[in-house]
């Protein structure tokens, strides 16, 4: 018996450990294209290594007041995303949106340390596009795309003036062991480790505005692992918490959530 045992959980080190290094357990990229209607945007490509990552400039139709560079989350692509870019666009801010490897027209396949380095080689690159230059710049992660977006703020603190955090996930590790058996979970708490994590991340930026929005009633992140992060965050910080379900406050509440943006940028 004992025998069994210790065969079983050593297969299980071994399964969590070529899991930890493929990542395919995270990410769900899809390359159904949803039309976007009535936006005026800009379609880019960056040539990254052997891939191709694509991204959009959406433009507000009056002079922009800040760019909100947004980061997707597991699911979909950034035209799925229309829902939360749509209402800032409409109220003055310019938009860029980029698809994580393997997402919508972006090549290759995603993982922890490809969408970092490639979420920093474009910022790198963006932010000296001239309709750029002049603007605050707001980061804004929603789910899984709160990870990079915490690096992202974390990483260029001179350069970024707000930190928008929706349904945040605390690290890759923690959602890992929300649907693990309880006789997995020391196993996979040592071997899937998270590369980068929100909720350590998140101590090291000092005077940028955050504002993290999160549900009491999401069925996707646990509302625990926002309110961890916003916990580990330092001043100025604001934590909007709204009923719904998943990224769903610009839907219910557009009029709170742009006023509520438009405040990261007073408190700076």
């Amino acid at each position: 018996m004992k025998k069994y045992i210790l065969t079983y959980l050593l297969s299980i080190c071994s399964f969590l450990i070529a899991s930890a290094q493929y990542d395919d357990r995270f990410y769900f990229p899809s390359n159904e294209w949803n039309k976007i209607e009535d936006m005026n945007y800009v379609e880019l490509f960056f040539k990254i290594e052997s891939d191709s990552i694509h991204a959009l400039i959406l433009k507000p139709e009056i002079k922009p007041i800040a760019s909100v560079l947004f980061y997707h989350g597991a699911g979909g692509n950034i035209s799925t995303y229309m829902n939360i870019t749509k209402p800032l666009v409409e109220a003055g801010y310019q938009v860029f949106m980029i698809d994580f490897r393997g997402y919508g027209k972006s090549t290759g396949t995603p993982t922890h340390k490809n969408i970092a380095n490639d979420a920093q080689l474009v910022f790198d690159r963006i932010i000296k596009r001239e309709e750029f230059k002049s603007l605050p710049i707001i980061i804004y992660g929603t789910s899984m795309g709160t990870q990079i977006a915490v690096k992202i703020a974390k990483d260029n603190q001179l350069k970024v003036d707000a930190l928008i955090l929706d349904g945040t996930i605390s690290s890759f590790t923690d959602m890992a062991l929300l649907t693990a058996p309880d006789e997995q979970k020391q196993v996979i708490a040592q071997y899937v480790t998270s590369p980068y994590a929100a909720k350590n991340d998140i101590k090291e930026i000092k005077n940028m505005p955050k504002l993290f929005i999160h549900s009491k009633e999401d069925r996707a992140v646990p509302f625990e692992q926002g309110e961890t992060v916003f916990l580990n965050a330092l001043e100025p910080k604001e934590f909007w918490v709204y009923n719904g379900d998943h990224l769903e406050s610009s839907a219910i509440y557009p009029e709170i959530f742009i006023q509520k943006i438009n405040n990261l940028l007073k408190a700076k």
